[in-house]
C-alpha cells in the first residue's frame, strides 16, 4: 500500500485591491515534486479554525509577497516601505505560534524569513537600499528571470542549511527590497549575502525543521540541488510529523 503523502500548508498571497487571495504555482510544483501535498490556507479563519488545521497538516510553509506592517516590529512606516496585508499578517502571526506550538516543520521564503524573525522577536530592514549601504551594492531586486542566480550565499559550517546543501557557498536568486536587520532570540543566522546581509535564519533547538530563507528556491530546484534539496528535506519533516 503506498504510503500517504504528507500535507503540506502554504500562506496565501493576498491582492489587497481586488481583496483576493492566490498562489504562485512554482511553490506548488517545487512541493509536488519533492513528495508532498500542496494546500492554500484561507486567509480568515477563526482561532479554533485555524487550530484545527494546524493539528491535521503536516508542514507550514511561509510564503513570499508583500511588506509585514511596521508596527508588528514596533516602527513607525518609513518612506520607502510598501504594501501590506493587515490581515495576512495576522493570520500568519497566529499560525507561526500555533504551528511551533506543535512542533511542526516549518520553511519560510523571502517574505517568510522576515515573518518568522519578526514572529520570534525580532525585526527588519523596511528598505535595503536606504538603510543598508554597501560599497558595492549587491541586486537584491534581480533585472532577470527568477530561475537564474543572481548573487553568493556564504553557509555557516554546522548548519541545518549546510547539511541539507553541503555546500560553504550557494548561488540564489534575489527578489527583495527587505531584508532581517536584527535576529530574534532563539534564532542563528546561518547564510550571508557578499556585505554581511542575513539570508538564512535557523532555529537550533527546534524539535526536527524550521528554516527561513530569503531567496527562492522555488524557482531554483529544476537545475539546482541544492534548492532542491531544501523542498525533499522540509517535505520528509513533514511525513516525520504526521508519523
Amino acid at each position: 500500500m503506498q504510503s500517504r503523502k504528507p500535507l503540506i500548508a502554504l500562506t496565501p498571497y493576498h491582492n489587497t485591491e481586488k481583496d483576493e487571495i492566490y498562489m504562485r504555482p512554482a511553490y506548488l510544483k517545487a512541493i509536488q515534486a519533492a513528495g508532498g501535498t500542496p494546500l492554500v490556507l484561507p486567509l480568515d479563519l477563526k482561532e479554533e479554525e485555524l487550530q484545527r488545521l494546524v493539528d491535521s497538516l503536516d508542514a507550514f510553509l511561509f510564503t513570499g509577497g508583500p511588506d509585514v506592517h511596521p508596527f508588528y516590529f514596533g516602527e513607525e512606516t518609513r518612506l520607502h516601505c510598501g504594501n501590506v496585508s493587515i490581515r495576512r499578517d495576522s493570520m500568519e502571526l497566529a499560525l507561526l505560534e500555533m504551528a511551533m506550538a506543535a512542533e511542526k516543520p516549518i520553511l519560510g521564503i523571502c517574505r517568510g524569513i522576515q515573518l518568522l524573525n519578526i514572529g520570534l522577536g525580532g525585526d527588519i530592514y523596511q528598505d535595503i537600499p536606504s538603510q543598508f549601504p554597501e560599497d558595492f551594492p549587491i541586486c537584491h531586486v534581480q533585472p532577470f528571470y527568477y530561475d537564474t542566480p543572481a548573487h553568493t550565499v556564504t553557509v555557516a559550517s554546522g548548519s541545518l542549511l549546510a547539511q541539507i546543501t553541503q555546500k560553504k557557498a550557494i548561488k540564489v536568486n534575489s527578489m527583495h527590497h527587505q531584508a532581517i536587520r536584527n535576529v530574534a532570540p532563539g534564532l542563528v543566522a546561518t547564510g550571508f549575502a557578499p556585505h554581511g546581509l542575513v539570508e538564512c535564519v535557523e532555529k537550533p533547538d527546534y524539535p526536527d525543521f524550521f528554516l527561513g530563507v530569503q531567496w527562492h528556491p522555488e524557482y531554483l530546484w529544476e537545475q539546482d540541488e541544492a534548492a532542491r534539496r531544501i523542498f525533499t528535506e522540509f517535505v520528509a519533516a513533514g511525513s516525520r510529523a504526521y508519523l
